[in-house]
């Protein structure tokens, strides 16, 4: 089993034991991100000591390497030199050095996968780490609007707004009733003592307009006659 599957597991049962409590979903998100940061951490610290230790393999196998080849060159000296004893006693732990060789590329192959499925974990852990964040920003969005529309909600259905409506409706009444008292003297007519005066200032007027009339009239007619009146004078003297 590979270690981010362990850490699923132990990450869903958390995420089982929350939902079974009925906790707050923003609260649960909240501290699977910690729990995975955590284990992102963990993991880290597990793949920084792996990594150590396989630069630690390759010394040991580089300097392993080195004595096999310094053997190899000794077994070669004294075979030259008819040693036949030396030969083989270089040979011997050439093999030896070349035996410790093998265990320890053995060890650092599995090592090296064990750094690779640590490499891959660590990447989809840190998806679902991304997944998560993103989703907690999503949910704190929805939590919030959600609360608001609540909030709404129950301030349509209280009384207090009915009661508020109520009141200004009742006010709206009165203003139109108002109104509809000013519209009335625009349509009711006035009491008939003031048409009747309001009808005599108007004869009135009308009286005085055509006596104005008259006495341009007269005006003009009275200069011809005046004229003829000498006329009439001169002819009888």
């Amino acid at each position: 089993m590979g270690m981010f599957s362990r850490i699923s597991d132990i990450v869903q049962a958390n995420i089982n034991a929350m939902l079974d409590k009925a906790e707050d979903p923003e609260k649960v998100i909240r501290l699977i991100i910690q729990e995975m940061e955590e284990t992102l951490v963990e993991i880290r610290s597990v793949a920084a000591k792996n990594l150590a230790e396989q630069k630690q393999l390759d010394r040991q196998i580089s300097g392993l390497q080195k004595q096999a080849s310094n053997w190899q060159q000794k077994a070669q000296l004294a075979v030259d030199k008819q040693r036949d004893d030396l030969a083989r006693a270089a040979l011997t732990e050439k093999h030896s050095v070349e035996s410790k060789v093998t265990a320890l590329e053995e060890q650092k192959t599995q090592l090296d996968d064990l750094i690779k499925n640590i490499q891959e974990d660590t990447a989809r852990l840190q998806s679902k780490l991304n997944e998560a964040r993103t989703k907690q920003k999503s949910l704190v969005a929805r939590k919030q609007n959600s609360a608001v529309r609540l909030q709404a909600k129950q301030s349509v259905n209280s009384n207090a707004v009915e009661d508020a409506v109520t009141r200004f409706e009742q006010y709206e009444s009165r203003v139109e009733a108002l109104e509809a008292q000013v519209d009335a003297f625009d349509i009711v007519p006035a009491s008939s003592e003031t048409v009747n005066l309001e009808q005599q200032f108007a004869q009135l007027e009308k009286d005085e307009n055509v006596e104005a009339e008259l006495a341009k009239l007269k005006a003009k007619f009275k200069k011809p006659a005046s004229k003829a009146t000498k006329s009439n004078a001169k002819a009888a003297a």
